[in-house]
C-alpha cells in the first residue's frame, strides 16, 4: 500500500458543475477563470503577485487563502499523490492518483476548465456512508484546493482506495498533533457548513435508525408525500419492506413496493431482481429501492434498464427527501432527528 504520498482534495465547482467532465477526461480542477496561465510561476511570492493583480484584493487573509490554493495546484500537488473529489452531482466521493502536474489548457473553449491536473480515477462512486464522520469532516472544507492531513487522512484514504473501507485512524496517530500546513487553512471560516451539517445528519440517521428501523423513517417520509403505507415487520421480506399507495385507502396508483437496505456496503443486482419479482407479486406499478450504501455497477445497469419502474434512493437521496419533508414528519421522528435550519454568510471561492 502507498502511504508516503500526500492526499489532496480539489473540488470541481461549488455545485459540482465540472464533476462529470473531470471523471470522463481524467482531470481535476478548473475554476479560477480570471487567473492567467500559471506555468511560469516558480515561487509563492510570484503567485501572490498574480493573485493581487488579478483580484485587486485588500484583505491579507483572502490574499493568503487564494495564494495558498493556487500554489498547491501549481506546485505542491505532485505525480503519485492521492486525489479526492467530493462529487456534488452524485453525493459520492471520487478517489484517484495524480498522473500529471499542473497544466493550463489554453485551447479549452470553456474558460472555467483551464487550470487542471491529470488524474487516474480509481473509484468514482465511493458512498459517503462508507467513510467515518471524522474523515468526512476533514474533507468538508469550503476551500477549492487543500491537503487532507487531519485524522490520519492520507493513510485512511489510501485504504479506502484499495478496499472501499475506512478503517479509522491508526492508534499511533490518533492523538498526534497536526503539522502546520498553511494551504490547509482548516479554521472554522473555511469549513463547508452545509456539507458538515449533511454529514452529521447522516451519522445521526445511522445511529438512530439502524437496520430495519430505517424503513420506519422511509415510511414517514412517504406518508408526507401523500402515500398510505403498510410497513412489514422485521424478518424475511421477499424483497418488500413497505407497501404504499395513493388515495384514502392506499389502493390508487402509483402503488409502490419498497425495499430498504440499511447496510453500508453497496447492494447488487440480485436485490434489483428480487424487487422486480415483488412488483409482479403484489401488482405494484413502481418500486423504490432505498440503498443507504449505494448500488454497485451490476445493480446500476439493472436500474438503468428499469428507470421508468424502479427508482433508487441512496443515503444522500434519502437525506434530501427528509429535509424536504422535515416539518411535516411526526413528532416522534423529529425528536429522534432534531434539526434546525440556519442561515450563514459564505465567502464564494473561484
Amino acid at each position: 500500500m502507498m502511504t508516503e504520498a500526500s492526499a489532496w482534495t480539489v473540488r470541481c465547482g461549488k455545485y459540482g458543475e465540472r464533476d462529470q467532465w473531470a471523471l470522463v477526461n481524467g482531470l481535476v480542477g478548473g475554476g479560477w477563470h480570471e487567473v492567467p496561465d500559471l506555468t511560469g510561476i516558480e515561487t509563492r511570492e510570484q503567485m501572490e503577485a498574480v493573485v493581487q493583480s488579478t483580484y485587486g484584493l485588500d484583505k491579507p487573509a483572502t490574499v493568503s487563502n487564494y495564494t495558498g490554493q493556487l500554489w498547491a495546484l501549481r506546485s505542491r500537488i505532485v505525480v503519485g499523490d492521492l486525489m479526492v473529489t467530493p462529487l456534488k452531482s452524485t453525493s459520492q466521493i471520487a478517489i484517484g492518483v495524480v498522473t500529471g502536474g499542473y497544466e493550463y489548457l489554453a485551447n479549452e473553449p470553456d474558460i472555467t476548465k483551464r487550470h487542471v491536473l491529470r488524474v487516474d480515477w480509481k473509484r468514482v462512486d465511493t458512498p459517503r456512508t462508507s467513510i467515518k464522520q471524522d474523515l468526512l469532516n476533514t474533507l468538508g472544507s469550503a476551500l477549492t484546493v487543500f491537503r487532507s492531513s487531519r485524522s490520519d487522512a492520507a493513510w485512511r484514504l489510501h485504504h479506502v482506495l484499495e478496499t472501499g473501507i475506512d478503517k479509522g485512524s491508526r492508534a499511533s496517530t490518533a492523538l498526534s498533533p497536526v503539522a502546520s500546513d498553511d494551504e490547509n487553512l482548516q479554521d472554522i471560516s473555511n469549513i463547508d457548513l452545509e456539507e458538515y451539517g449533511l454529514n452529521r445528519i447522516q451519522a445521526l440517521i445511522q445511529e438512530n435508525f439502524a437496520n430495519h428501523d430505517l424503513a420506519r423513517l422511509v415510511e414517514a417520509i412517504l406518508e408526507c408525500e401523500g402515500f398510505v403505507c403498510e410497513r412489514k415487520p422485521p424478518g424475511p421480506d421477499g424483497g418488500v419492506d413497505i407497501l404504499a399507495g395513493k388515495g384514502p385507502l392506499g389502493l390508487e396508483s402509483p402503488r409502490l413496493v419498497v425495499q430498504v437496505k440499511s447496510e453500508l456496503s453497496k447492494v447488487g443486482d440480485p436485490v434489483v431482481q428480487t424487487l422486480q419479482g415483488a412488483m409482479n407479486r403484489f401488482g405494484a406499478d413502481q418500486a423504490l429501492l432505498v440503498a443507504w450504501g449505494g448500488v454497485n455497477n451490476g445493480a446500476s445497469k439493472q436500474l438503468e434498464m428499469n428507470k421508468f419502474t424502479i427508482r433508487v434512493w441512496t443515503g444522500s437521496d434519502l437525506i434530501r427527501s427528509l429535509l424536504k419533508n422535515y416539518d411535516a414528519l411526526p413528532e416522534e421522528i423529529r425528536s429522534e432527528l432534531p434539526l434546525k435550519q440556519v442561515w450563514v454568510p459564505v465567502e464564494v471561492s473561484p
